[in-house]
This record gives C-alpha cells, sequence and structure tokens, in this order.
C-alpha cells in the first residue's frame, strides 16, 4: 500500500512547494485534482489535456519530488439538472479523461452525480426513503432515464482515453452512496465502474467498515480508498439521528463531524479495515483527506500521516513457513 494525499488539503500551495512538504513527510502519491469540486489549484485539466509542455513540466514536476499520481480527481454532478452546471462539470470530467491518458494514470475518482426528480427540476432532488410514493417514483426516473444513460456514455468516453477505473465516492446527496447503489450502476454500464470507499460518509450512515469491504471486494469492485474518519456525537445521535443538515462549524449541535484519523476510531479499527482491503486483493493507494475543523490542514495532515503510517501493510509475507 501507497500513502497519498487529497491535493485540495493543499490550496494555498504549489504543486512544487505541496509535493516537496508531502515528499519529506514520508507520502508517497498525490491525488490530483484537477476540476470540479476538488478544483484547479495544482492542475487544471481543461488547460493541460490541450497543452503538452506544461503536462511535461508536471510530470517533471512530480520526478523531481519522487513522487507518483494515485489518481485524478474531479468530483462533480455531470447530471444535475441545470444544464448550465451538468456541462461545466461535464467538461471537466471529459478533460480529466483525456488528460489521464496522456499522463498515464488509469484512474478517475468522482462522484456519480444526482438528477433533479423530474425533467422540469432546476436542483438535484436525493431520496432517502421508500414512502409517500412519489420518492421511489423518482428514484427510478432518475436511474433509469438520467444516471444510467448518462454513465453508459461516460464510461464509453473514458474508456476510449486509456481510463480504466472510475472510483464513484459513495457520498450521500448523490445517487450513488452505499454497496448496494455502486454495485447497481456497475451492474448496469459495466466494470469500468467501481467504488471510491471513503470511510468518513459511510461511518455516520452507520455502515461496517469491513462488511462494506467485503461486499465490494467480492465483486471486485474496490477501486480506490479515501483515508477520513468521523466522529459520532452519540448524544445528539440519540436525540436527532444522523441526518443532520447543520452547518459543520456547529461541533456541539452536531450528530457527526469528520476528523483526521485516529479522532473517530482508534487505531485498531483501521488496521482491520486496511487489513480487509488486502485480504480481498486492495494493496494500492491510500489517500488522505483533511477535513476536520478543529484543526488546522497542516497539523491535522502530519496526525494523519503518521497515524496511517502505523496502520498500512507495505509488505506482503511471501513465507508463511507455518501454512
Amino acid at each position: 500500500m501507497k500513502i497519498s494525499v487529497v491535493s485540495g488539503i493543499l490550496g494555498d500551495y504549489s504543486l512544487d512547494e505541496s509535493l516537496r512538504y508531502l515528499s519529506g513527510l514520508g507520502v508517497d502519491q498525490f491525488e490530483l485534482g484537477v476540476g470540479g469540486y476538488p478544483g484547479k489549484a495544482h492542475a487544471d485539466a481543461l488547460v493541460l489535456s490541450k497543452d503538452k509542455a506544461a503536462r511535461e513540466t508536471l510530470l517533471e514536476t512530480f520526478a523531481r519530488h519522487n513522487m507518483g499520481i494515485s489518481a485524478l480527481s474531479v468530483h462533480g454532478n455531470c447530471v444535475h439538472p441545470d444544464q448550465e452546471t451538468a456541462a461545466r462539470f461535464e467538461a471537466d470530467f471529459e478533460a480529466a479523461c483525456v488528460l489521464a491518458g496522456q499522463l498515464g494514470v488509469d484512474r478517475i475518482v468522482t462522484f456519480s452525480g444526482c438528477p433533479g426528480s423530474d425533467p422540469g427540476a432546476r436542483q438535484p432532488s436525493w431520496v432517502t426513503c421508500a414512502w409517500p410514493p412519489e420518492y421511489p417514483a423518482v428514484l427510478e426516473w432518475q436511474w433509469n432515464e438520467v444516471l444510467i444513460p448518462y454513465w453508459k456514455k461516460a464510461v464509453r468516453f473514458a474508456a476510449d482515453h486509456g481510463v480504466k477505473r472510475i472510483a464513484l465516492e459513495m457520498h450521500p446527496g448523490f445517487c450513488v452512496y452505499n454497496p448496494a447503489t455502486c454495485l447497481r450502476l456497475r451492474d448496469a454500464v459495466g466494470s469500468l465502474i467501481g467504488a471510491n470507499i471513503d470511510p468518513s460518509h459511510l461511518f455516520w450512515q452507520g455502515m461496517d467498515i469491513p462488511e462494506v469491504i467485503r461486499v465490494l471486494g467480492e465483486a471486485k469492485a474496490i477501486y480506490y480508498f479515501h483515508a477520513k474518519d468521523t466522529q459520532m456525537l452519540e448524544q445528539n445521535v440519540r436525540a436527532n439521528g444522523v441526518l443532520d443538515t447543520k452547518s459543520f462549524t456547529q461541533f456541539a449541535g452536531r450528530s457527526w463531524s469528520f476528523r483526521t484519523l485516529g479522532y473517530g476510531h482508534d487505531a485498531t479499527l483501521w488496521k482491520q479495515i486496511l487489513s480487509m482491503l488486502k485480504i480481498y486483493g486492495y494493496d494500492d493507494s491510500v489517500s488522505i483527506e483533511h477535513e476536520d475543523g478543529l484543526m488546522s490542514p497542516k497539523e491535522g495532515l502530519e496526525k494523519a500521516v503518521r497515524f496511517l503510517k502505523e496502520c498500512v501493510i507495505t509488505e506482503s509475507n511471501t513465507d508463511m513457513w507455518w501454512a
């Protein structure tokens, strides 16, 4: 396994500064945001895909710091009901696919997206319950009329440009938010689609992360992993449940908050999670994402790197003499 870092954490620093800093921490890779929600602080797929000299400079910068690119990150909502919004996300996604092929990076990380409730909708509509009956009808329209047709087209475009894995971050607010929805889309559009497992979004939904890994691992659908933690405030969960729309700044009142590694769940669980990944064949990038509002980006990141170094498995056992 190799330790990577999501680029947004270091958006205030240049690419060269970011890679020098991360290399000094012993990080192996950088998850390079190239558009969409991750932004373009370090790289813009729309520009780089049309500029060979700029691509060469980018690769030289990575090589100079002995760092790899774990994935191109272009999270967005290409099925947004507002056509202008959708078009901007789609332009970034397609440019990222082209750029991936040019750079020799075969993995894209993004969201499934979420359509509106009907053809006249102006904002996305995330369905979370099976009643009243309008909601299942909305859900089937979203999947059959919008989501599946879009992703059938998108995976063809990605494959044509050398992308081998599209890792969809299972994220509430989008149609793919758990293993079942990820596998539903994968079954509908093909095995180029797989999961980016980010435990932070699954913890608060009540999922058991090793079990998530087992389900997706048996389907050979684990394509990426984000290392981010979540702290549950159990008194608020008991009072109000886990669906929480309060601002992330209201720590005391929320049912859960994102934390850096080890501040939501202990090392024992994280070691079990990383071991399960290896058991089910994922011996690849583990990308730290820091969105802990209680500590600075650098403090949270440096603590996460130290924590993760104690948990990741870097050497396989090729001499099981007792077996």
